[in-house]
């Protein structure tokens, strides 16, 4: 097991890296021990990990309640979070109980906005079992739901006390999950470094194939570069915006063909190839590093084209994106691969042309 640390003071936390670690009780005890426990998971990930986790959870002397909801970022609306309320509270969860999330992103971020309301704000912990969990969205405190006009548009910044993150699970993880989360490795790259960047480039084919070491080193490496970001901008006022790099085209694309037809990852991964092409447009990024980007996306069998969506669907999307201020859209956008920048100066018909080089539709249709 490897683990590293996320420097933000009195919130500060660890993460935990390794295989097999999901049942060790000694993971949980300093923030468990006596205390109530709600466990939220779904019907798929429960009958897998289940059992692991609430046998550590007896080793702390924990009392422990279970809920589940249904899979998918459908998930993630009001219905879901009042049910998951609805549950604690028939459980007599109090202000010292804790939650602990086992699932992947939207798990994650369903049980974490719900700690972060619940008698107004409990603790959490996040156990990932998706790639992409593991990577992105259980390190940083983001937590929220979906509203039908934005994605994760309502929700809390509320960090948990721990991360422990099983690479042991992604063995069990369908191969469209697996390239999902691939999605937001090669995002850490190509947004923060360019040394990483490269050596994903020369180690796709193991990371497609489940090698544990390769696939260890990748969550360690994405969470290292995460947790910097976040312990230098807790709340995305600043840097910490370049992490969402292909997210504001993604999110669009996620809004627009409607919740869970488009896996997250595969969006982000056609939104990072717009970013891309829109880079280039602004004379920021030749070429070669264009092609790339696309070539490293398509080896890890990802979208490198967006939907049938017109360019005009893709802005009124973008005009909500959380980034946007005064009425202006800011895009993240690369300088190099490794080199990430926020952007507000871009006008609509540069973002129109990397959308249409990324398109299905006909030009005409644009």
């Amino acid at each position: 097991m490897q683990s590293l640390r996320v420097a933000l003071g009195e919130r500060a936390y660890p993460i935990h890296i390794g295989a097999g670690i999901l049942g060790d009780p000694e993971l949980y005890a300093p923030h468990l021990r006596g205390r109530q426990v709600a466990i939220v998971s779904n019907p798929l990930v429960a009958p897998l990990y289940l059992e692991r986790l609430r046998g550590a959870l007896a080793a702390c002397d924990a009392r422990v309640v279970e809920i589940l909801v249904e899979d998918g970022e459908q998930a993630k609306r009001w219905q879901t979070l009042d049910a998951i309320i609805g549950a604690m509270l028939e459980a007599r969860c109090d202000r010292r109980s804790v939650v602990v999330a086992l699932g992947g992103g939207v798990i994650g971020d369903l049980a974490g906005f719900a700690a972060a309301i619940y008698q107004r704000g409990i603790a959490f912990i996040q156990v990932p079992t998706t790639l992409l969990a593991q990577v992105d969205s259980s390190v940083g405190g983001k937590t929220g739901i979906n509203h039908t006009l934005g994605k994760n548009m309502i929700g809390a910044f509320h960090q948990p006390l721990a991360v422990i993150a099983d690479v042991g699970a992604l063995a069990t993880l369908p191969p469209r999950e697996l390239r999902a989360g691939l999605a937001e490795v090669i995002k850490h790259g190509l947004a923060l470094d360019a040394t990483f960047f490269e050596w994903l480039e020369a180690h796709m084919e193991r990371l497609l194939a489940g090698d544990a070491q390769a696939l260890t080193h990748a969550v360690l490496r994405s969470c290292e570069l995460k947790a910097g970001v976040v312990a230098a901008d807790e709340r995305e006022s600043g840097p910490r915006a370049v992490l969402n790099l292909g997210h504001t085209f993604g999110h669009a694309i996620e809004a627009g063909v409607g919740y869970g037809s488009w896996l997250h990852g595969e969006a982000v991964a056609a939104g990072m190839v717009m970013a891309a092409e829109l880079s280039a447009r602004n004379g920021a990024l030749d070429a070669s590093a264009v092609a790339r980007v696309r070539a490293l996306l398509a080896r890890a069998g990802l979208p490198v084209e967006g939907p049938a969506l017109a360019a005009e669907r893709y802005l009124e999307r973008m005009a909500l994106d959380k980034k946007a201020a005064a009425g202006r859209i800011r895009f993240v956008t690369l300088e190099a691969i490794g080199r990430a920048v926020l952007r507000d100066d871009l006008d609509a018909a540069a973002v129109r042309a990397a959308i249409a080089c990324c398109s299905p539709l006909p030009a005409a249709a644009q």
